[in-house]
Parts: C-alpha cells; sequence; structure tokens
C-alpha cells in the first residue's frame, strides 16, 4: 500500500507563494491524486485533483492560483500556489484514489499559514 507523505507548508504573507510536495513510497501512476484542506474550524474541502491521465480540476476558490501537477517518474505530486491570501491558511492533505475511486492512502497534512 503506497504511503503519502507531504513538505513544503510554512508561513508565508498575503500575496506569497508555496509549493507543496506529496511524495510516495511507491508508483502512484496508477492513482487520481488530490490535494484536499482543512482550515480552523472548517470542514475539510476538495482542492485540486489530478487524474491518471493528467486532467485537472480546481475548486472555485483556487481557480487561477493553484496549479496542481504530477511527476509519476519521481512519484510526487505538487501544489504550486500564488496570490495566497489568508484564507487559504489551513492544514493541507494530499491522497491517492484507485481506479474505483476508493482511497487507498492519506498523508498526515502540511501546515500553511497565510498572514502578515
Amino acid at each position: 500500500q503506497v504511503q503519502l507523505v507531504e513538505s513544503g507548508g510554512g508561513l508565508v504573507q498575503p500575496g506569497g507563494s508555496l509549493r507543496l510536495s506529496c511524495a510516495a513510497s511507491g508508483s502512484i501512476f496508477i492513482y487520481d491524486m488530490e490535494w484536499h484542506r482543512q482550515g480552523p474550524g472548517k470542514q475539510r474541502e476538495l482542492v485540486a485533483t489530478i487524474t491518471r491521465l493528467a486532467s485537472t480540476n480546481y475548486a472555485d476558490s483556487v481557480k487561477g492560483r493553484f496549479t496542481i501537477s504530477r511527476d509519476n517518474a519521481k512519484n510526487t505530486m505538487y501544489l504550486q500556489m500564488n496570490n495566497l491570501d489568508p484564507e487559504d491558511t489551513a492544514v493541507y492533505y494530499c491522497n491517492a484514489n484507485n481506479w474505483k475511486g476508493r482511497t487507498v492512502a492519506w498523508g498526515q497534512g502540511t501546515q500553511v499559514t497565510v498572514s502578515s
């Protein structure tokens, strides 16, 4: 079973950028991958999806600012976040879903804090 580890979070000023990484312990090419986030006092929400064929989809709140990508050769998925807003403050999680749409793994999360 694949294991996922997120990294790249931190403290950034409004308008700044961060790139999150989700490193897998094994091959990810068979999985659809997702980024989720959970802000303080909020429910976890889906941020972005990238399928096995690299089709992408984004939550309306991040369209035009975030870019999801994957490098199957490195078993890693990324989330480039630009023009960050305090509302983006959250713990960001990645997951992997199999061809049946079942989640097979979650990462432990990485904290992103947007504040001046």
